[in-house]
């Protein structure tokens, strides 16, 4: 994907409304979508705000990139009543990647500040209103005040203050089996079915047993006590046996209702931190991965040669990383099948692009930067925009298509000294590398005689609905081939 400006284009209350985005702009800047609310427009927008005077504009949650959902708002570079010049920042907007600068994309007032700092909202949902002249701002104001006076009753169901008074509603906490006790006539009787049965023979109200089982779930043993019968020893083994049954993953839908009840007290000293957007992301996103079926191949590499090279050319700033995924490149370019990737699970796309990302950790997360056509240019270009990558990821300023539009990731913590791990596949994606150290290795060669040689562990993970076992193998083969032979890296 080619950093050029784009336009993307939303759909409004019956008009059509565009806003653009220079990726390649050094200011790392995107201006600001806006809504032109005319008083006659109609549809399902206006009945989220009462209709807006024509010269009122509504500044919306930009869409950051394609997995963003919401945004938060990191910071407000201008405050209300500030006049804006078109182009100027207005918003710091926290994505699921990264902070940006948000630029207006007109002139005007700021006439109200709908989302303050630290606080989320969806894509698309308003953030502020933007005046023409100042004899728009007070009915501005009035329309923010009705917009918020319009979401306190969300906002006061999502907070995890309700659901935790609720959890404590059973007055003594501690016992777990008090409050599922039975005593309260319309509950549901939870029992094991030999606890019923013996119920019946020793003629005790199985109502008024108070369980001491999982989730509240009366047992023989419980019965055996209300009846005043001393437990026997043969008695005593159905208990267990029994017992272990809700610990499975399949307990019954009353039993699951009632298990947020018995959750475990947290350890004492124990922090709850929520996760950020960035974490949340990630998150999502390898839980999505679960969803394909992956299988994954390890090879041994000699890099014997590859560190020979490495330690010619570092002192013309190239990194161990850039020549890895200018390998991977010229690997990729020869078996394009490993390039592609399957996001509706009835295609798969052939990637013309070789953007090989490399996963990198940041403060708070996880993101990959992505080398853009890695197969076409020379380590010493490529070492520059890696270098150049890695500054703005850490200051979280990469732009979308800087971290979104990789067709093959690579994964390396040889420099932690980890011989092999595995690598999940991040989604959209048909393989990923796990690149581990390079350590010396007895070898014996053809004739018998040993040797000590350098050698890394190199495992892929690959979507199997479009890369087969043969496939990678080759791909292998051929990757190996560039790194013990690494002239190609250097032309």
């Amino acid at each position: 994907m080619a950093a050029s400006p784009s336009t993307t284009s939303v759909a409004g209350a019956g008009s059509l409304l565009s806003f653009s985005s220079s990726l390649s702009s050094p200011s790392r800047r995107l201006l600001l979508p806006l809504v032109r609310r005319s008083s006659g427009g109609a549809g399902h927008r206006a009945a989220r705000i009462p209709a807006i005077s024509a010269k009122i504009r509504e500044i919306f949650m930009p869409a950051l990139s394609s997995t963003m959902t919401e945004g938060k708002i990191v910071s407000w570079v201008k405050t209300e009543g500030d006049r804006l010049s078109k182009g100027e920042s207005v918003v710091v907007v926290e994505s699921d990647k990264a902070d940006m600068d948000v630029e207006t994309f007109y002139d005007g007032i700021l006439a109200a500040i709908v989302v303050p700092a630290g606080e989320s909202a969806p894509v698309g949902a308003p953030i502020g209103l933007l005046a023409e002249t100042e004899d728009e701002v007070p009915l501005a104001k009035a329309q923010a005040q009705s917009q918020s006076q319009s979401q306190p009753a969300p906002v006061t169901q999502s907070p995890p203050s309700p659901p935790s008074a609720a959890a404590p509603s059973p007055p003594p906490p501690a016992p777990v089996a008090t409050p599922v006790a039975v005593s309260e006539g319309p509950r549901k009787i939870v029992a094991t079915p030999f606890a019923k049965k013996l119920a019946k023979q020793y003629k005790v109200d199985i109502g008024t047993v108070v369980g001491t089982g999982p989730y509240g779930r009366i047992t023989p043993s419980d019965i055996e006590a209300a009846a005043g019968i001393q437990p026997k020893m043969p008695a005593s083994s159905p208990s267990p046996a029994v017992t272990s049954v809700p610990q499975s993953p399949s307990p019954s839908a009353d039993a699951r209702a009632k298990a947020p009840a018995a959750a475990l007290p947290p350890i004492r000293g124990s922090t709850v931190v929520p996760f950020t957007t960035m974490q949340a992301a990630v998150s999502k996103n390898m839980v999505e991965s679960l969803s394909v079926p992956t299988f994954r191949v390890g090879y041994p590499v000699t890099t014997d040669a590859l560190d020979a090279l490495y330690e010619k050319v570092k002192p013309k700033g190239v990194t161990m990383t850039v020549l890895l995924a200018k390998a991977a490149a010229l690997a990729l370019a020869k078996h394009p099948v490993v390039n592609t990737s399957c996001k509706d699970g009835k295609s798969f796309t052939y990637n013309e692009s070789i953007n090989i990302a490399v996963a990198v950790a940041i403060d708070g997360g996880l993101i990959t930067p992505v080398l853009q056509d890695a197969d076409k240019l020379d380590i010493y270009l490529l070492s520059q925009r890696w270098k150049d990558l890695l500054n703005k990821s850490r200051a979280k300023q990469l732009q979308p298509n800087e971290y979104s539009s990789g067709t093959f990731t690579v994964s390396n913590l040889g420099m932690f000294g980890v011989d092999r791990f595995d690598a999940i596949l991040p989604p959209g994606q048909g393989a990923i590398m796990a690149v581990g150290a390079s350590k010396p290795t007895v070898v014996a060669d053809a004739d018998g005689f040993f040797s000590v040689k350098s050698k890394m562990l190199v495992n892929v993970t690959a979507d199997h609905r479009i890369i087969y076992g043969a496939d990678l193998a080759a791909f292998l083969q051929t990757f190996a081939k560039i790194v013990e032979d690494p002239e190609s890296l250097t032309q």
